[in-house]
């Protein structure tokens, strides 16, 4: 129907209609988009707070596993990040976190693969560990210490194999037993295994 007569009541309900889009409809849009988010909003915040605990659940577990796994051997220990972490803050209550860090130290030089960066990284790693009077001096022979010395005139590597080696067997066979049956792992070690108890009588 259309109408060109001035005053006609058809034409009056068309200007209305090209007013509109201007701005009821505009309105019902953003009205429309408002309830949109808040009908999605429960569902969302629940699988956000779902995905959430099963993360978290996930966390602990692995972590009592990794805590547990800590006592059968020193390798597993080492490839802990947590059980290194561990093991360092242990460390320090006898003052030889020096060794631990040294070893680190060895495993972060190995990655090394600038030859530049390589020379200046095993003279500042001897100068802080190896040699004579370091400042966090150590405990290896005599021997050790003077082929490790050696090793710097054509630094690769390999150059501290000898040294890490002693370090090592020196914290598997003394540090690592008494890290085992201190308070600190043996609270650690129980909780563990009362939250892996706990999973067991639920499932």
């Amino acid at each position: 129907m259309s109408c060109w007569m001035p005053g006609c009541p058809a034409l009056s309900m068309c200007r209305g209609l090209a007013a509109l889009p201007i701005t009821c409809l505009e309105r019902a849009k953003d009205l429309k988009t408002r309830l949109g988010i808040l009908l999605h909003k429960p569902e969302m915040g629940h699988k956000t707070g779902s995905s959430s605990k099963l993360q978290l659940g996930s966390r602990r577990r692995d972590s009592s596993r990794d805590v547990l796994e800590w006592r059968e051997s020193f390798d597993q220990l080492l490839k802990s990040k947590s059980g290194v972490n561990a093991f360092h803050t242990f460390l320090k209550t006898e003052f030889s976190e020096e060794n631990l860090d040294f070893w680190l130290a060895c495993e972060d030089f190995k990655k090394t693969r600038s030859k530049t960066k390589l020379a200046s990284k095993a003279n500042r790693i001897f100068e802080e560990f190896v040699q004579n009077e370091a400042p966090r001096e150590v405990n290896i022979d005599h021997e050790t210490r003077e082929i490790t010395r050696k090793n710097l005139s054509g630094a690769t590597s390999a150059c501290f194999n000898e040294a890490q080696a002693k370090t090592r067997t020196l914290m598997e066979k003394d540090s690592y037993p008494r890290f085992l049956k201190s308070a600190s792992y043996q609270d650690m070690s129980k909780q563990a295994a009362s939250r892996g108890t706990s999973k067991r009588s639920h499932t």
